[in-house]
């Protein structure tokens, strides 16, 4: 099911989103794990979910503006069709902000734990 959740969004963004969702998340238990690399760890964990939002939001531009080409040269379309092709292009949004939220939950909670 999820692989074809990762193939319907376009696996030119969703199998890149994968990959920078496993990096956070190894990051973020890399901070738990190593002190002395903390400080390192939030700002990458930071810059790369900032870069997967905006990734995820580049793929459904992308994909809206495709989409809007093959409506304009189209005779008519189906509201079916239309929901169907809007579903598709939020998809890679959608996983960036997930992914953002991890890391900026990750970021949070390591913040908090952080001996002063």
């Amino acid at each position: 099911m999820y692989l074809s959740i990762l193939n319907d969004g376009g696996p030119f963004f969703m199998y890149p989103l994968l990959m920078l969702l496993i990096l956070v998340i190894v990051l973020i238990v890399m901070g738990f794990i190593k002190k002395q690399t903390f400080t390192k760890n939030i700002k990458l964990i930071s810059s790369i979910s900032l870069f997967a939002l905006v990734w995820g939001v580049l793929g459904q531009a992308i994909g809206l503006i495709t989409g809007f080409d093959v409506i304009s040269q189209s005779a008519g379309i189906s509201p079916q069709v239309l929901a169907a092709g809007l579903r598709i292009s939020a998809l890679p949004s959608a996983f960036g902000m997930v992914i953002f939220l991890i890391g900026r939950l990750g970021i949070i909670i390591l913040t908090l734990i952080q001996k002063e």
